[in-house]
């Protein structure tokens, strides 16, 4: 047997196991995007994958002669079984080099097993439940975490002194009892007092019930936190329709209320809805200038992206810094090593990743909805700097 036809059976054999090697003359890198691109949430999975292909037109010509592929899979929405499927299916048989995406952490925590077993680096672009990086060492998160950006709202709000009593609604999984759990620890940790809370179903729910029941109550503000995409507008919209800014119930929430496609069908309603999180469109930098000029050039002047974007474009980033560290010779181990200790500055600002924890260190913003040159936006007017996830220690 010659030299290439050993190399070529021991490259097949790895192949089949996930465990496909780095090597010199492994140029052609594969990149396995699981993403939810079908269904409600549709508009999340989409914006995740176009945030990741712009870098890669961006940047491709950084890689010298290396290419890489993006494999893009639709998980339909949170279902695990599916999206473990998928991950199985893009290391055994296209014998990817990374795992990528996910909206949903219970996907993600699907995923986690195939990961480690196939050495596989697994960067997640927005699942958000703190726990998750633990459920495998190839896990590498460059989106966000609920405790991170839900903790400074909180504290936030506290200081408010019209704010006395909340009211918390959630989606009714992992992150959003995450959500609950860390801003009722927060806003009561500064002596004010949560007066009920409420899950809704994650998919489809309707909000008229149960906002009803919030205005009954008669708190000071409303704290929520959805997945996103057209949930938001249902949510807007129910607390238009049934009075609740007239009966002064201020609507504070994560980022992903008023999530910036979703702005222009909520109208006037979103004005002056509070919200803490990671990334605006109207955040004021040279890199989100660029960022913003590319994306419409792109996808047109009338798109916009949001943090689901900026997720898929940090960690297509996040990607090709391993590959340009490895300098043709990268493990999955090795991967992993280059991105604990990855940093850049962002569309969303300065981002690095905690080595301790694999998880994202970043600025996270107070914003309010307000309209500048005739648009609904997320105008940021407080920051607090390099929050790591306080969800865990390492």
């Amino acid at each position: 047997m010659t030299s290439t036809a050993r190399k070529l059976l021991l490259g097949t054999a790895l192949a089949a196991v996930g465990l496909v090697p780095f090597t010199a003359d492994a140029k052609a890198y594969k990149v396995g995007l699981v993403a939810s691109l079908s269904g409600p949430t549709a508009s999340l999975g989409q914006q995740i994958e176009r945030g990741a292909r712009l870098y890669q037109s961006l940047h491709k010509d950084e890689l010298g002669g290396d290419t890489v592929e993006l494999i893009v899979r639709d998980d339909t929405g949170p279902a695990p079984d599916v999206a473990k499927r998928l991950a199985q299916e893009l290391v055994v048989r296209d014998h990817v080099n990374f795992l990528a995406g996910i909206i949903f952490t219970p996907n993600a925590n699907a995923i986690a097993p195939i990961a480690t077993q196939a050495k596989v680096p697994f960067v997640i672009m927005n699942a958000a439940s703190s726990a998750t990086t633990k459920a495998s060492p190839y896990i590498v998160r460059v989106s966000q975490t609920i405790a991170q950006f839900t903790s400074p709202l909180a504290k936030w709000a506290a200081q408010q002194k019209e704010i006395g009593t909340v009211y918390t609604l959630v989606s009714d999984y992992a992150p959003g009892q995450e959500a609950e759990e860390a801003f009722t620890a927060g806003f009561k940790g500064e002596g004010k007092k949560v007066v009920a809370s409420v899950r809704v179903p994650v998919q489809s729910p309707d909000f008229v019930p149960f906002l009803q029941k919030v205005k009954d109550a008669k708190p000071d503000a409303l704290y929520v936190f959805l997945p996103g995409g057209t949930q938001s507008t249902a949510l807007l919209k129910a607390y238009q329709t049934l009075g609740l800014k007239e009966a002064g119930i201020r609507l504070i929430g994560s980022g992903e209320v008023t999530v910036e496609d979703e702005l222009p069908n909520m109208g006037d309603a979103a004005l002056g809805t509070v919200t803490g999180f990671h990334y605006s469109t109207a955040h004021k930098s040279p890199v989100n200038a660029e960022f913003m000029k590319a994306w419409q050039a792109a996808y047109g002047a009338d798109s916009v992206p949001t943090f689901m974007a900026v997720g898929g474009y940090d960690g297509m980033a996040a990607i090709h810094h391993a590959i340009k560290t490895a300098k043709g010779n990268l493990t999955g181990d090795g991967a992993v090593e280059a991105m604990r200790h990855w940093n850049a500055e962002s569309p969303r600002g300065p981002i690095s990743i905690d080595p301790d924890t694999r998880d994202i260190v970043q600025n996270i913003y107070i914003r309010r909805v307000e309209k500048a040159d005739g648009k609904l936006v997320n105008a940021e007017f407080e920051t607090f700097q390099a929050v790591k996830d306080p969800g865990k220690s390492p």
